[in-house]
């Protein structure tokens, strides 16, 4: 449940309220003019509908001066609206998703460069780092759910998928500058600890098969949904699954210790990770119609997401030829193994 608070021009009243007429909300209502030549409108959605009433909002005003849209989560209403069996079936029909707007709030705050970035980035390596080398599975734990790695990901998946070039611009940068933050601080704990063969959790980050990709995927979808459907906590169980940080934390400490062939399988581990979930986000906005507003943006968008597609596809296959071709799909032999 929405409701959506418009304020604009009390000439283009007529327009708003036949807009407002076609996207047929619950319960709507003008407030009078005011002093200074502007009207209220509140709309309030019981179900999905407000995306039109907001899109039709923006064509009319966007124009002009004066005007303002919120998009208010509804929590409860009384009295009960009237569940009848009409009701029930468009329920059924529409399948829940946030505003584009909603989605675009809650997902480019992951392309904020900022200092809080930076000192999580920094903390969470360190932690993964700490926990890989003493095989310390709640440290890995920990540090793949601080880390703000997996926002900057999905930004760029609905950069792409919105055409927004300057949003893509951002979240590309805190992609490259997050995952090579934490490479540099595990490789410079690497120079100093060096590689513990014995770690289960440090040696599993070496392996990448056929299931890895599966777990990705999986990943991928989930963390595209819990955004698009507004539940952004589950977010936090994504991270943990897909596990951006602890491969590239394994790749540090490799490069750092000299052990440029574990070095070079943590890093196919990574690779795996991040094209898969943006494979899979890509997939979840196009099943969920997260377009553009305008016939011209949607135009260079679908430009954007088939080229995307199309390069993430040639990585995909030549990273799944390395994997059935390579014997990256199991533990590589390590010094003291034999003995």
């Amino acid at each position: 449940m929405r409701l959506i608070e418009a304020t604009f021009p009390a000439e283009k009243i007529e327009k708003v309220k036949s807009a407002v007429e076609d996207c047929e909300p619950a319960h709507w209502r003008f407030s009078e003019k005011g002093d200074d030549n502007l009207v209220v409108l509140r709309a309030f959605f019981a179900v999905n509908g407000a995306q039109s009433l907001v899109d039709e909002l923006q064509d009319i005003c966007e124009n002009g001066d004066d005007w303002r849209i919120l998009v208010l989560p509804v929590e409860a209403t009384a009295p009960q609206i009237d569940d009848d069996d009409e009701l029930k079936e468009e329920k059924r029909k529409k399948e829940k998703r946030a505003l584009r707007e909603e989605i675009y709030q809650d997902v480019s705050s992951g392309a904020s460069l900022s200092s809080d970035f930076f000192v999580l980035t920094f903390v969470s390596t360190i932690v993964a780092a700490l926990g890989l080398y003493a095989d310390n599975v709640a440290a890995v734990i920990g540090a793949m759910v601080i880390a703000p790695l997996l926002g900057p990901i999905l930004a760029v998946t609905l950069a792409i998928a919105l055409g927004d070039f300057k949003l893509l611009s951002r979240a590309g940068r805190n992609a490259i500058v997050g995952l090579a933050l934490g490479v540099f601080t595990s490789g410079l704990m690497g120079l100093w600890l060096g590689v513990n063969y014995e770690s289960h959790e440090l040696m599993s980050r070496t392996v990448a098969g056929i299931d890895s990709l599966v777990l990705a995927l999986a990943a991928g979808v989930a963390a595209a949904l819990s955004i698009v459907t507004g539940i952004s906590a589950a977010l936090v169980g994504v991270m943990v699954a897909v596990a951006l940080l602890p491969p590239a934390a394994a790749a540090g400490i490799f490069f750092g210790a000299g052990e440029f062939g574990l070095f070079g399988r943590s890093i196919l581990l990574l690779t795996v990770n991040v094209v898969c979930i943006m494979i899979a986000a890509q997939g979840v906005y196009f099943y969920k119609d997260i377009r553009p507003r305008t016939w011209l943006e949607k135009k260079q968008a679908g430009h954007a997401a088939r080229l995307n597609m199309l390069i993430l596809g040639v990585m995909l296959a030549g990273l799944v030829a390395i994997i059935l071709l390579a014997p990256t799909g199991s533990m590589p032999d390590v010094p003291g193994a034999g003995d």
